[in-house]
């Protein structure tokens, strides 16, 4: 038995790798071409062409492309079709810009865009079904490193040796991740439902509009980098093309090794801090490398911090759904409109007298809404996701599962009882309850309904509630 589970776990593990492989790479050349790259950039700029309605093209068809993911992608296997066929698609469109044919490069472009978007979304299969709730931070943490390295590589060949180059590396890119995408397995569950609990009775549409409202507020800011402060560093190529990302990967690898004892939630408004201190700067500050150095530094530190945040938050929140493409689409759309709205925004702007100014102060604006909202975010989402680390302190977290271990509340269960409740509330599925007691997977679900029975409850957040208020 110990030799199969151990197995199984390496194999869970390889998958695991090659899912976060196959993200990291295909995203890569998303951020690096289609989705406002710097690839894209210098291409238009290299044949005259105007960006600015490409650019939009290119954001909408992405944008629908991620929301309508959900209608014709209903379990892992139709994920990884999806997925594969995007890729292969992705790889001969970005071929097409090898080749002098203006027509065909924009067919091409928005055409890509739009299945970049549905086969991210579609990856949601994998991104709930290798891992489990709490360890999706790690997740979230490590496709946004590794995609934002790749990136740099491409868009430093790009901007440095030659577009061509940068083109060629994105189709090496996506061809990565194509043979890792075919490793992938889609056998994990018969049926969708079968791999999921029943969460029925939770509403998760109110925290979902709210953190969805949240982000497409903050990603405004992006969209006022993107088109106001970008362009105003244009002179720096050769560490603009590098440099860019580096902070916001360096923040989100801290966010991901910080020690348990660390709180999160404080994080969050510090990030809010560097993000008005960049726009001050910006405002304030000249041309210079090292005022390009502290802006950047800031904004994009900050803008990884969020990221990890809200990306990590829908993680968790594919728990509650059948269709996990649906939740990942959704919260990735409100993303780029937010986007979008900014770098529309900044678009205008930026032909003003005034550009540093009026964008500071929107900017300032905007994150004075933030933190209006961040507090009633933290409440919606601090019901639904009790044990998330940007959500409560390792103290909080400690007192809710540990005292249940150490004072046995619910006296009207069993032992075994107990013990399944126990590993329930430390983040276990059925099927891992069911390995680790060496239990059915039916017997755990029978064991789960007398408990809900005899605790006159429904589901495990209302589980997670009532040993809440039995230990204050």
């Amino acid at each position: 038995m110990m030799k199969n589970e151990s197995k199984k776990n390496i194999f869970i593990l390889n998958e695991r790798n090659f899912s976060v492989l196959v993200f990291s790479l295909f995203f890569s050349w998303l951020l690096a071409f289609p989705f406002e790259g710097k690839v894209l950039y210098v291409f238009l700029e290299k044949y005259q062409i105007d960006a600015d309605s490409v650019i939009f093209e290119s954001i909408v068809a992405h944008l629908m492309g991620l929301l309508s993911c959900s209608f014709y992608v209903k379990n892992i296997k139709s994920a990884k079709r999806l997925i594969i066929i995007s890729i292969s698609a992705c790889i001969a469109c970005t071929f097409v810009f090898l080749f002098r044919t203006e027509f065909v490069w924009k067919l091409a472009l928005i055409l890509c865009s739009y299945l970049a978007g549905a086969s991210v979304s579609a990856w949601a299969f994998y991104f709930k079904q290798l891992s489990q709730s709490n360890e999706r931070i790690k997740i979230a943490a490590d496709v946004l490193i590794f995609s934002n390295v790749f990136m740099i590589i491409i868009n430093f060949i790009a901007v440095n040796i030659s577009v061509t180059a940068g083109i060629i590396i994105s189709i090496v890119m996506l061809a990565g991740a194509l043979i890792f995408a075919l490793k992938l397995s889609d056998n994990y569950c018969k049926t969708q439902a079968s791999c999921i609990e029943n969460y029925s009775e939770i509403n998760i549409k109110n925290p979902l509009v709210l953190l969805c409202f949240f982000i497409i507020v903050m990603t405004v800011n992006s969209g006022l980098m993107y088109q106001v402060i970008n362009p105003d560093f244009e002179h720096f190529p050769m560490l603009t093309s590098w440099y860019w990302a580096v902070p916001y990967i360096a923040a989100i690898y801290i966010m991901k090794n910080l020690t348990d004892k660390t709180n999160r939630t404080y994080i969050l408004y510090v990030a809010i801090a560097m993000i008005g201190f960049s726009f001050i700067a910006f405002m304030i500050f000249d041309r210079s490398v090292l005022s390009y150095l502290l802006i950047d530094t800031l904004l994009l530190g900050a803008f990884g911090v969020y990221d990890l945040f809200w990306w990590s938050i829908i993680g968790e929140i594919l728990d509650y759904t059948e269709n996990p493409s649906k939740i990942l689409g959704i919260g990735l759309s409100a993303n780029v409109f937010g986007v979008l709205i900014g770098g529309i925004i900044g678009s205008a702007i930026y032909n003003t007298d005034n550009s540093k100014l009026n964008s500071s102060v929107l900017a300032l604006v905007i994150l004075f809404i933030i933190l209006i909202i961040l507090p009633i975010l933290h409440n919606q989402l601090s019901r639904l996701l009790k044990n998330h680390s940007y959500l409560t302190s390792v103290q909080e977290r400690e007192k809710d599962f540990n005292a249940y271990e150490k004072n046995k509340i619910f006296n009207e269960l069993t032992e075994r009882e107990n013990e399944i409740v126990g590993l329930l509330l430390n983040g276990r599925t059925y099927k891992m309850i069911a390995e680790e007691l060496y239990l059915s997977e039916n017997t755990v679900k029978t064991h789960i309904k007398n408990i809900y029975s005899k605790l006159h409850i429904k589901s495990k957040s209302e589980l997670i509630k009532m040993l809440s208020d039995k230990i204050i």
